[in-house]
Formats: structure tokens, sequence, C-alpha cells
């Protein structure tokens, strides 16, 4: 079965996200994983071992109260939205947020992680600046991180930014498998600049590739790369957008001010980032 690991501090941030988490869980017949975390205080070494120790017991149980407290309210928004028959397991960790990603990955064999992101004025800054923006550049498994603006909703079309690289077309194939469980079509985009080394021929090879598969192609000629994607978001409908995180810095280059300013203020939509 797909596992699909949840971190959540409860917050509506989070709350929003844990919806479309349900959702790709329906869409994959998967099972949800709830991860949440929290961290012991520093403490003055003046306390003894005793206090020590009624301290961390005092905050585990306070942590493991509230997570109690919490299951049930996430049981409603899942029976509020018919995702009531999803699986779900639950784990409750103490440490850093990312290193208990990283290690629930590892020892449950993670498929996706589903994380809310926010916090800052520019998307660039939210996406980077957060957990989920560390997770989207540490993690070996796709990241679906959900703006805090964006409403779960069927998902028809999803964009893909491709290069036309071979390793792109492994991304391809398992977006081509959510589209399918999904019924919906991909729309490849290739922003084509002077600086572009690929060829009507390479094209014409994915094309062939891809005949019999809900794909179709966009090779867009322009300088301006984010305003073509931005473009293309909203000219296409894009409902959710995939793109392979090749490295840091091909996100930062991207992820800028004008590309996503609309996206801050509420008309967001959700990034599945995959993995070369």
């Amino acid at each position: 079965m797909t596992k699909i690991l949840f971190p959540t501090d409860f917050s509506n941030v989070a709350n929003n996200a844990y919806v479309h988490a349900l959702g790709l869980a329906k869409l994959v017949h998967g099972e949800l994983i709830l991860l949440h975390t929290y961290e012991f205080p520093i403490v003055d070494s003046q306390f003894g071992l005793q206090n020590y120790k009624e301290i961390y017991d005092t905050i585990e149980l306070s942590n493991l109260d509230r997570f109690k407290d919490e299951l049930p309210k996430l049981r409603k928004i899942a029976e509020e939205n018919g995702f009531e028959a999803i699986k779900m397991s639950h784990l409750l960790t103490d440490g850093d947020l990312l290193h208990s990603i990283k290690e629930a990955v590892k020892k449950d064999n993670i498929d996706y992680v589903v994380m809310g992101t926010s916090g800052a004025s520019g998307w660039f800054e939210k996406l980077f600046g957060t957990n989920t923006g560390e997770a989207i550049t540490s993690l070996n498994v796709p990241v679906f991180s959900i703006p805090e603006g964006a409403k779960y909703t069927k998902i028809a079309t999803i964009g893909f930014t491709t290069r036309f690289r071979e390793k792109d077309k492994v991304a391809l194939q398992n977006v081509i498998k959510i589209a399918k469980a999904a019924k919906a079509v991909v729309k490849c985009l290739y922003v084509e600049t002077i600086e572009s080394d690929n060829s009507a021929a390479v094209y014409q090879e994915w094309e062939t590739l891809f005949k019999d598969e809900p794909v179709q192609f966009f090779i867009i000629p322009s300088e301006y790369a984010k305003e073509t994607i931005e473009d293309f978001i909203t000219s296409q409908e894009i409902d959710v957008l995939t793109m392979i995180s090749y490295k840091r810095t091909f996100f930062k280059w991207l992820f800028t001010s004008s590309f996503t300013e609309e996206m801050s203020y509420g008309s967001t939509i959700p990034i599945l980032a995959m993995h070369e």
C-alpha cells in the first residue's frame, strides 16, 4: 500500500494541507501516517536528574494529551470531506521535525510527504524559509507542498515543467500514474530560451514515447521563464504543478517575487516536488 507521511502541528495551515493529504491517499489507495513532533526545552544544568525527569515527563504527557485531543478533530475533518474510509496511523516523536520526517521516511518506506507552507511575505521565502522547503531539498521522496490558500479540489489538470532530460522521463511516468488515477491530463511545459540546447528531434522523441498517455506538450519560446510558467498555470487551469528539484539553486532562480506574487495572496496551487 502507498504510504503518505503528513507532518502536522494542528494549525489551520496544517489542517488545510491535511485535506489534500487525504485526497491523495484516496487517489493512490494509500495509507496516511500522521506525524507530530515536539522538542524538549533546554534546562539549566543546576536542575537535578529528578527535576529533569519531571520536566520531560510533564512535556511528554502534555503533548500526548494534545495529540489525543486533536485526533477526533482530524477524524471529523476527514468525515466532512468524504475521506472517513482512509486508513490512518499516528506517530508522536520528540526532536527536530526534519530529522523525524527523514527517520519516518526511511523506517516506514514512505512514498510521499505532504506538508503545508506559510509564514513569510514572498512565496520563495515561504517555501525555503520553512520545514517544507528543507524537506523538498533534502528528502528523496516526492513532497507535496500545500500553500495555505490552496483549497482542495478534484485534480483535472497537472502541470509538469521539464527540461527534456532523460531523468525527467521517470518523473513524468510517476506523474502519469497519479493523473490516470484522477482521470486527469498532464500538461508538460518547456520554456525555450536562447540558451536552450534541445532540438525538434528531442521534442518529437518525447511526443512519440508518450503518445498513448494522457499527456500534452507545450514548447513556449520565451526569455521570461517565470512569467511564462505563471501564465501557463493560469491559461491552462493547472490544479497541481509538478517540478523536478534538480538542485536548490534551480528553485531559487525560479521562485522569486513576480512569479508567485499572485500566489502569495491566496490564488495558490499545490506544488509537487520530485527528485532527479
